[in-house]
């Protein structure tokens, strides 16, 4: 489950990863989240709430500290916090998804943002490249400009090299860890959307979308149990449509090897003011009712994750 084969040496030039390890030197750029021993073989990962904006990151961004927040996961890793104390460990971003998206492919860069030509290996042309939301994302929210000019590559290779990587690298020991003591392993990987997400050929709001990669990153069981869990609490769930899951349940849900991955998106319209950042009263509710959730999807039998029928990969 390597996330890349290349080495910054592959770069042109000579870069420093000092910068990008200062920009978290007072705050680490991510924190596991656990209790003395893992009870379950249940992974929760909340990789676009951090809400730690570097000084040096600001000074380079063109928008005021409440724009570049548009593409935040506001509060997501306090709402599946509940998790923890129910025996799952969380692993929680601290550096914002404005700085670094670790939800894309290591190298999945828009030539038009830097000073320098960037590698033959680079992703130019994913459709998330080009919607400016690539591994250093280009906009925000509703099609906001971060920087005013170009970056130098080297500022993407830094923040690559020390937090993309070790990112993953820790979400992979604690996704191999789990599986070697349980037999196998079920990653949940928390996000939020905007409230005016609309689907179907109604226009409905849905309350929260659950993503599986159209049944190729998780068991059907999971799926299903999620989706049958949060309708039975009264909330409207969409399933993969239009969020089906990005790299990370991708690149991680591999149910042949028990390894699966299921991403939620929860509707920010439930528990925050979109517009101040702020909590708003549903919150405590809410986030009661996503430990009692995590508390029932974690009670399925093992048979579900494990006598699976053998598929290729």
């Amino acid at each position: 489950m390597a996330v890349s084969d290349h080495d910054a040496v592959l770069f042109p030039g000579s870069f420093t990863l000092k910068t990008a390890a200062e920009d978290f030197s007072v705050v680490p750029p991510f924190e596991i989240r656990a209790g003395a021993e893992q009870r379950v073989p249940f992974l929760f990962n909340s990789p676009h709430s951090g809400r730690y904006y570097p000084e040096r990151f600001l000074a380079m961004a063109r928008l005021d500290s409440n724009a570049i927040r548009r593409s935040e996961d506001c509060y997501v890793d306090e709402l599946f916090g509940g998790a923890v104390a129910l025996g799952a460990p969380l692993l929680a971003a601290n550096f914002p998804r404005a700085y670094l998206d670790v939800n894309r492919e290591p190298w999945e860069l828009d030539p038009r943002m830097f000073a320098e030509p960037v590698p033959s290996f680079c992703n130019i042309r994913s459709a998330r490249v080009a919607g400016g939301l690539g591994t250093v994302p280009k906009l925000v929210g509703e099609g906001l400009d971060i920087y005013s000019g170009r970056l130098p590559l080297a500022e993407a290779v830094a923040r690559i090299e020390a937090v993309y990587k070790p990112y993953h690298e820790t979400l992979k020991r604690l996704l191999t860890r789990t599986h070697a003591r349980f037999g196998y392993a079920v990653l949940i990987d928390c996000h939020s959307m905007p409230a005016s997400i609309r689907v179907g050929d109604n226009g409905v709001r849905p309350d929260f979308i659950v993503g599986d990669r159209f049944g190729i990153s998780a068991t059907a069981a999971l799926s299903e149990t999620a989706i049958g869990l949060l309708t039975g609490m009264g909330y409207t769930v969409a399933h993969n449509k239009p969020y089906a899951g990005g790299f990370i349940t991708e690149h991680y849900g591999r149910p042949a090897r028990h390894l699966h991955a299921l991403q939620i998106e929860v509707n920010r319209g439930l528990y925050m003011n979109e517009r101040t950042f702020q909590k708003s009263a549903g919150f405590d509710a809410l986030a009661d009712d996503l430990t009692r959730f995590s508390a029932d999807l974690m009670a399925m039998p093992d048979h579900h994750f494990v006598d699976l029928p053998l598929a290729a990969e």
